[in-house]
């Protein structure tokens, strides 16, 4: 027997198994951050348009202390939608490198 090709097809089998464990994974995660764009696009909405109001009345305390209120954070809702065109970047980024080859 060929100790080698053994080898190589052990090696293959694995790499094999694992790129479909990693699609499978790619697939459920896609499905959920597609899901997830009509999150983004009211959070969007609402930073563009009620979020300063909303904000300020914090700032007045005019909202009850146990709110939870990360939303009105300054930096949170602009990063997280930051971070979500960053993401959308990335995907068709490694779509190209994928299809290229």
């Amino acid at each position: 027997m060929n100790e080698e090709r053994i080898e190589r097809i052990r090696s293959m089998e694995e790499a094999m198994n694992e790129l479909g464990a990693a699609i499978d994974a790619l697939r459920d995660a896609l499905g959920r951050y597609e899901d997830a764009q009509k999150l983004a696009d009211a959070l969007d909405e609402y930073y563009s348009g009620d979020w300063r109001e909303d904000f300020e009345a914090d700032e007045r305390g005019e909202l009850p202390p146990d709110l939870k209120r990360g939303v009105l954070s300054e930096d949170g809702l602009y990063d997280l939608l930051a971070d979500n065109d960053d993401a959308a970047v990335t995907l068709i980024e490694t779509a190209a490198r994928v299809m290229r080859g």
